[in-house]
């Protein structure tokens, strides 16, 4: 099967000239093959259990911090293999999808918790998950006001939330006194990191979905009953 086509198909978003959305589309697909014989729904839950799994570990402090960085790239993949398997086996449906999107948003909390481990500030913790929300918020209202695809993929996708949160545990696991020459926590860095991703992010998804729906009709309101009243 044509892997990226059918990511495409799903999303309603054709990725074939993004090299790195087409890696990562053959990357777990490739991984899914060993997997067909597991319930999608059931690789969703566990990746958010293995992200957990991470904050704990990484709670534990120094070199313990290596062992989480390697349950969030095994989270982050299970992301992804989760929606290859569907397509591999035919049990991609709407509920899935749902399910997908929950299981995202929980493991999205347990990276912004995993930098708070790390030494990340609570403050720009709280704000950082409150513009993933309102990213995936408003591409939700999007989609329900009729736009087919995701909009735009944007630099504050999940893959790059993941790699964040993998470089912070990496970083706080090889040099556990914070950052080189500066002595910063790994989670304040990273942190502020993301901070900066998601502004570019919002910005380029909010341009994309004025985009698709600025020529869009208004959906036709339904008769005033109450009117000769």
């Amino acid at each position: 099967m044509d892997e990226v086509r059918g990511w495409s198909r799903l999303h309603g978003h054709d990725v074939s000239g993004n090299r790195l959305a087409v890696g990562w589309i053959r990357l777990v697909h490739l991984l899914a093959k060993g997997l067909l014989r597991v319930p999608p729904d059931a690789l969703s839950a566990a990746g958010v259990v293995i992200a957990a799994g991470a904050v704990g570990v990484a709670a534990a402090g120094g070199r313990w911090a290596l062992l989480a960085c390697a349950l969030v790239v095994l989270s982050g993949l299970l992301d992804g293999v989760d929606g290859a398997v569907a397509l591999r086996t035919g049990r991609a449906r709407p509920l899935g999808a749902v399910v997908d999107a929950v299981a995202d948003r929980l493991g999205d909390v347990c990276l912004v918790l995993l930098l708070v481990v790390l030494g990340g500030p609570g403050w720009l913790a709280a704000a950082v998950g409150g513009s993933l929300f309102l990213h995936e918020y408003a591409r939700a209202r999007a989609q329900g006001a009729g736009m087919t695809g995701a909009g735009a993929i944007t630099v504050a996708e999940r893959p790059t939330r993941v790699v964040i949160a993998a470089v912070a545990c990496l970083g706080a696991g090889l040099w556990t006194g914070g950052t080189p020459w500066t002595g910063w926590s790994w989670g304040a860095v990273c942190l502020v990191l993301w901070a900066v991703v998601a502004v570019a992010g919002g910005a380029h998804l909010a341009v994309a979905l004025r985009r698709e729906l600025r020529d869009r009709a208004a959906p036709e309101l339904a008769p005033d009953l109450t009117q000769g009243r």
